[in-house]
């Protein structure tokens, strides 16, 4: 008997009134991974250490979406238009991310996860598109998260090319941020018509790390290609059988 993956998913935050508050993450990530054979867990942000605590338990780790990243991690002042930043997520996230990479756990980072992925390793980020890129598409859908906006090319010499087969695809939209200078021990292997980065795979790979600008998560149930990159995710988190 093969023992199910645990997969830890990074905690986003919401308030519902004075009175409910705390840790939140979209259904879709929980009901992609159970698909797909593993068996999720949420990760609360309360600090570093407690993160350290909590990962020997994973067998793999989603970097979820969310809240802006604070600009100070990469030594910028905030821009007009930044976003909710929640410092006490991002420094926790910052030590999963070293986590995973120095310990060889498969990693998935997914909207904000890509772009904390990429700070995490020494990149910078673009603070807010609309205001600081050119003549975007758009990347801030106003349809439902589930439907495709906007097409993505993909490096035909990329694990994601791999697991979607495909060098062109169509993706859904969540984001006012991206990749601005990407990290050294990160690779583009894939961009939007507009040039921003749309998916990172980790330089040195030893194990399943990449990232994606957009939510395959909301899109798995209805499209084979974001259904297979969360089974290879998994299948890359697989141990050994136990009895």
């Amino acid at each position: 008997m093969r023992k199910k993956p645990i997969i830890g998913i990074t905690g986003a935050y919401v308030k519902h009134n004075e009175y409910m508050e705390g840790v939140y993450v979209h259904h879709d990530y929980h009901k992609s991974v159970a698909a797909n054979g593993g068996t999720p867990i949420i990760l609360p942000f309360i600090n570093s250490g407690i993160a350290l605590e909590m990962l020997p338990l994973c067998d793999g780790i989603i970097l979820s979406g969310g809240e802006d990243v604070d600009p100070k991690l990469y030594g910028q002042d905030p821009h007009l238009n930044l976003g909710p930043t929640i410092p006490e997520r991002d420094l926790p996230e910052l030590t999963i991310v070293k986590y995973a990479i120095d310990n060889n756990i498969p990693l998935l980072a997914i909207c904000r996860g890509v772009q904390i992925l990429n700070v995490a390793l020494g990149g910078t980020l673009i603070q807010d598109i609309p205001s600081q890129v050119k003549e975007p598409v758009q990347h801030a859908q106003k349809i439902d998260r589930s439907r495709d906006t906007h097409w993505v090319t993909i490096s035909t010499d990329s694990k994601l090319y791999q697991i979607v087969c495909s060098d062109r695809i169509r993706v859904n939209s969540l984001h006012h941020q991206a990749i601005d200078r990407i990290a050294n021990d990160l690779r583009i292997v894939a961009k939007a018509s507009d040039g921003l980065v749309e998916a990172v795979e980790y330089s040195h790979p030893t194990t399943f790390t990449i990232g994606v600008q957009w939510h395959p998560e909301s899109m798995a149930t209805t499209n084979e290609a974001m259904n297979n990159l969360f089974a290879e995710f998994i299948k890359s988190c697989s141990k050994v059988p136990v009895s």
